[in-house]
């Protein structure tokens, strides 16, 4: 346990070695507190567990910095915590996905643009690191764009089979007035049957119960096509960043803070000597409070 402690805590000296991203990663780690203690409070155990799983996401980029020994810039690294906080606290635990309209959109097109701009970081990351591989810039960028999509679909897959299996909702419903559909043909001929300005659909189950509702029931598809269409956004629009930014070779602008980088062997010594310093002022403190 001792060990797992003094991991997270080196992890945390990590993220506070970019002060502003430690700074809104504070500020972010103790409005999530605030809602595990509410939840507790309240007894909502799938807020609790949803609180405990962003503290644990909060530290991945952190893990993965370690691990890899490649540098997050803090922008991308806020965007990163943002989002989760956004998703999982605001939208989950406090009902944002129903308050709020449009707030599935917003985070399914800020998924897209996040993840382009991982796939094009892996793929750069390889062809920096290579001496047999050069890719071109816009070979680069339709990898990082198939890799945006294909982590939307696989989301899509992850929501549907919730749904299905244990009875959830994460695919919204939509209701329409017109539909369009082979399955009404009396004949079986595969013709489409159209019904439009539908004002009620009444649902009779087995028991004889009755629901109406004002218009016909979309179970998800819409909600699906409408996620994978701002997917494609958020990640076509990385994608033109990520292209013109390989393509001009600049530096100093506000796209390198979307762009993982290797660490160079110096500056993760260094960065390891200022994690040891931390870790020894606060075994220090420790020792003079005894």
């Amino acid at each position: 346990m001792s060990k797992l402690r003094a991991f997270v805590r080196r992890l945390k000296d990590r993220i506070a070695l970019n002060r502003r991203t430690f700074i809104l990663y504070s500020i972010l780690r103790v409005l999530v507190l605030l809602t595990l203690i509410r939840c507790i409070m309240t007894q909502r155990w799938e807020g609790v567990a949803i609180s405990i799983l962003v503290l644990v996401l909060f530290l991945v980029p952190s893990i993965v910095e370690d691990k890899a020994h490649i540098e997050i810039p803090g922008l991308f690294q806020a965007i990163i915590y943002t989002f989760i906080f956004a998703a999982e606290i605001l939208g989950e635990i406090d009902h944002y996905y129903v308050l709020i309209p449009g707030w599935d959109t917003v985070l399914h097109t800020l998924n897209g643009f996040l993840c382009a701009a991982i796939g094009f970081s892996l793929v750069d990351l390889l062809n920096r690191s290579s001496k047999n591989i050069s890719l071109s810039p816009i070979y680069v960028t339709i990898v990082a764009f198939c890799f945006s999509m294909t982590i939307g679909v696989l989301w899509e897959f992850v929501e549907f089979g919730f749904d299905t299996f244990l009875g959830m909702d994460m695919q919204k419903d939509t209701f329409v007035t017109s539909i369009s559909s082979v399955a009404l043909d009396p004949a079986n001929e595969g013709n489409r049957v159209q019904i439009h300005d539908i004002a009620t659909t009444a649902i009779t189950t087995a028991a004889g119960n009755t629901t109406t509702i004002n218009g016909y029931l979309d179970i998800g598809l819409i909600d699906t096509m409408k996620d994978l269409l701002v997917n494609f956004a958020g990640a076509l629009v990385f994608s033109v960043i990520g292209y013109r930014h390989l393509k001009r070779n600049e530096s100093g602008n506000w796209a390198e803070g979307l762009h993982v980088r290797p660490v160079p062997q110096e500056q993760y010594q260094e960065n390891e000597r200022r994690l040891d310093e931390m870790e020894a002022k606060r075994e220090d403190k420790k020792r003079q409070r005894e």
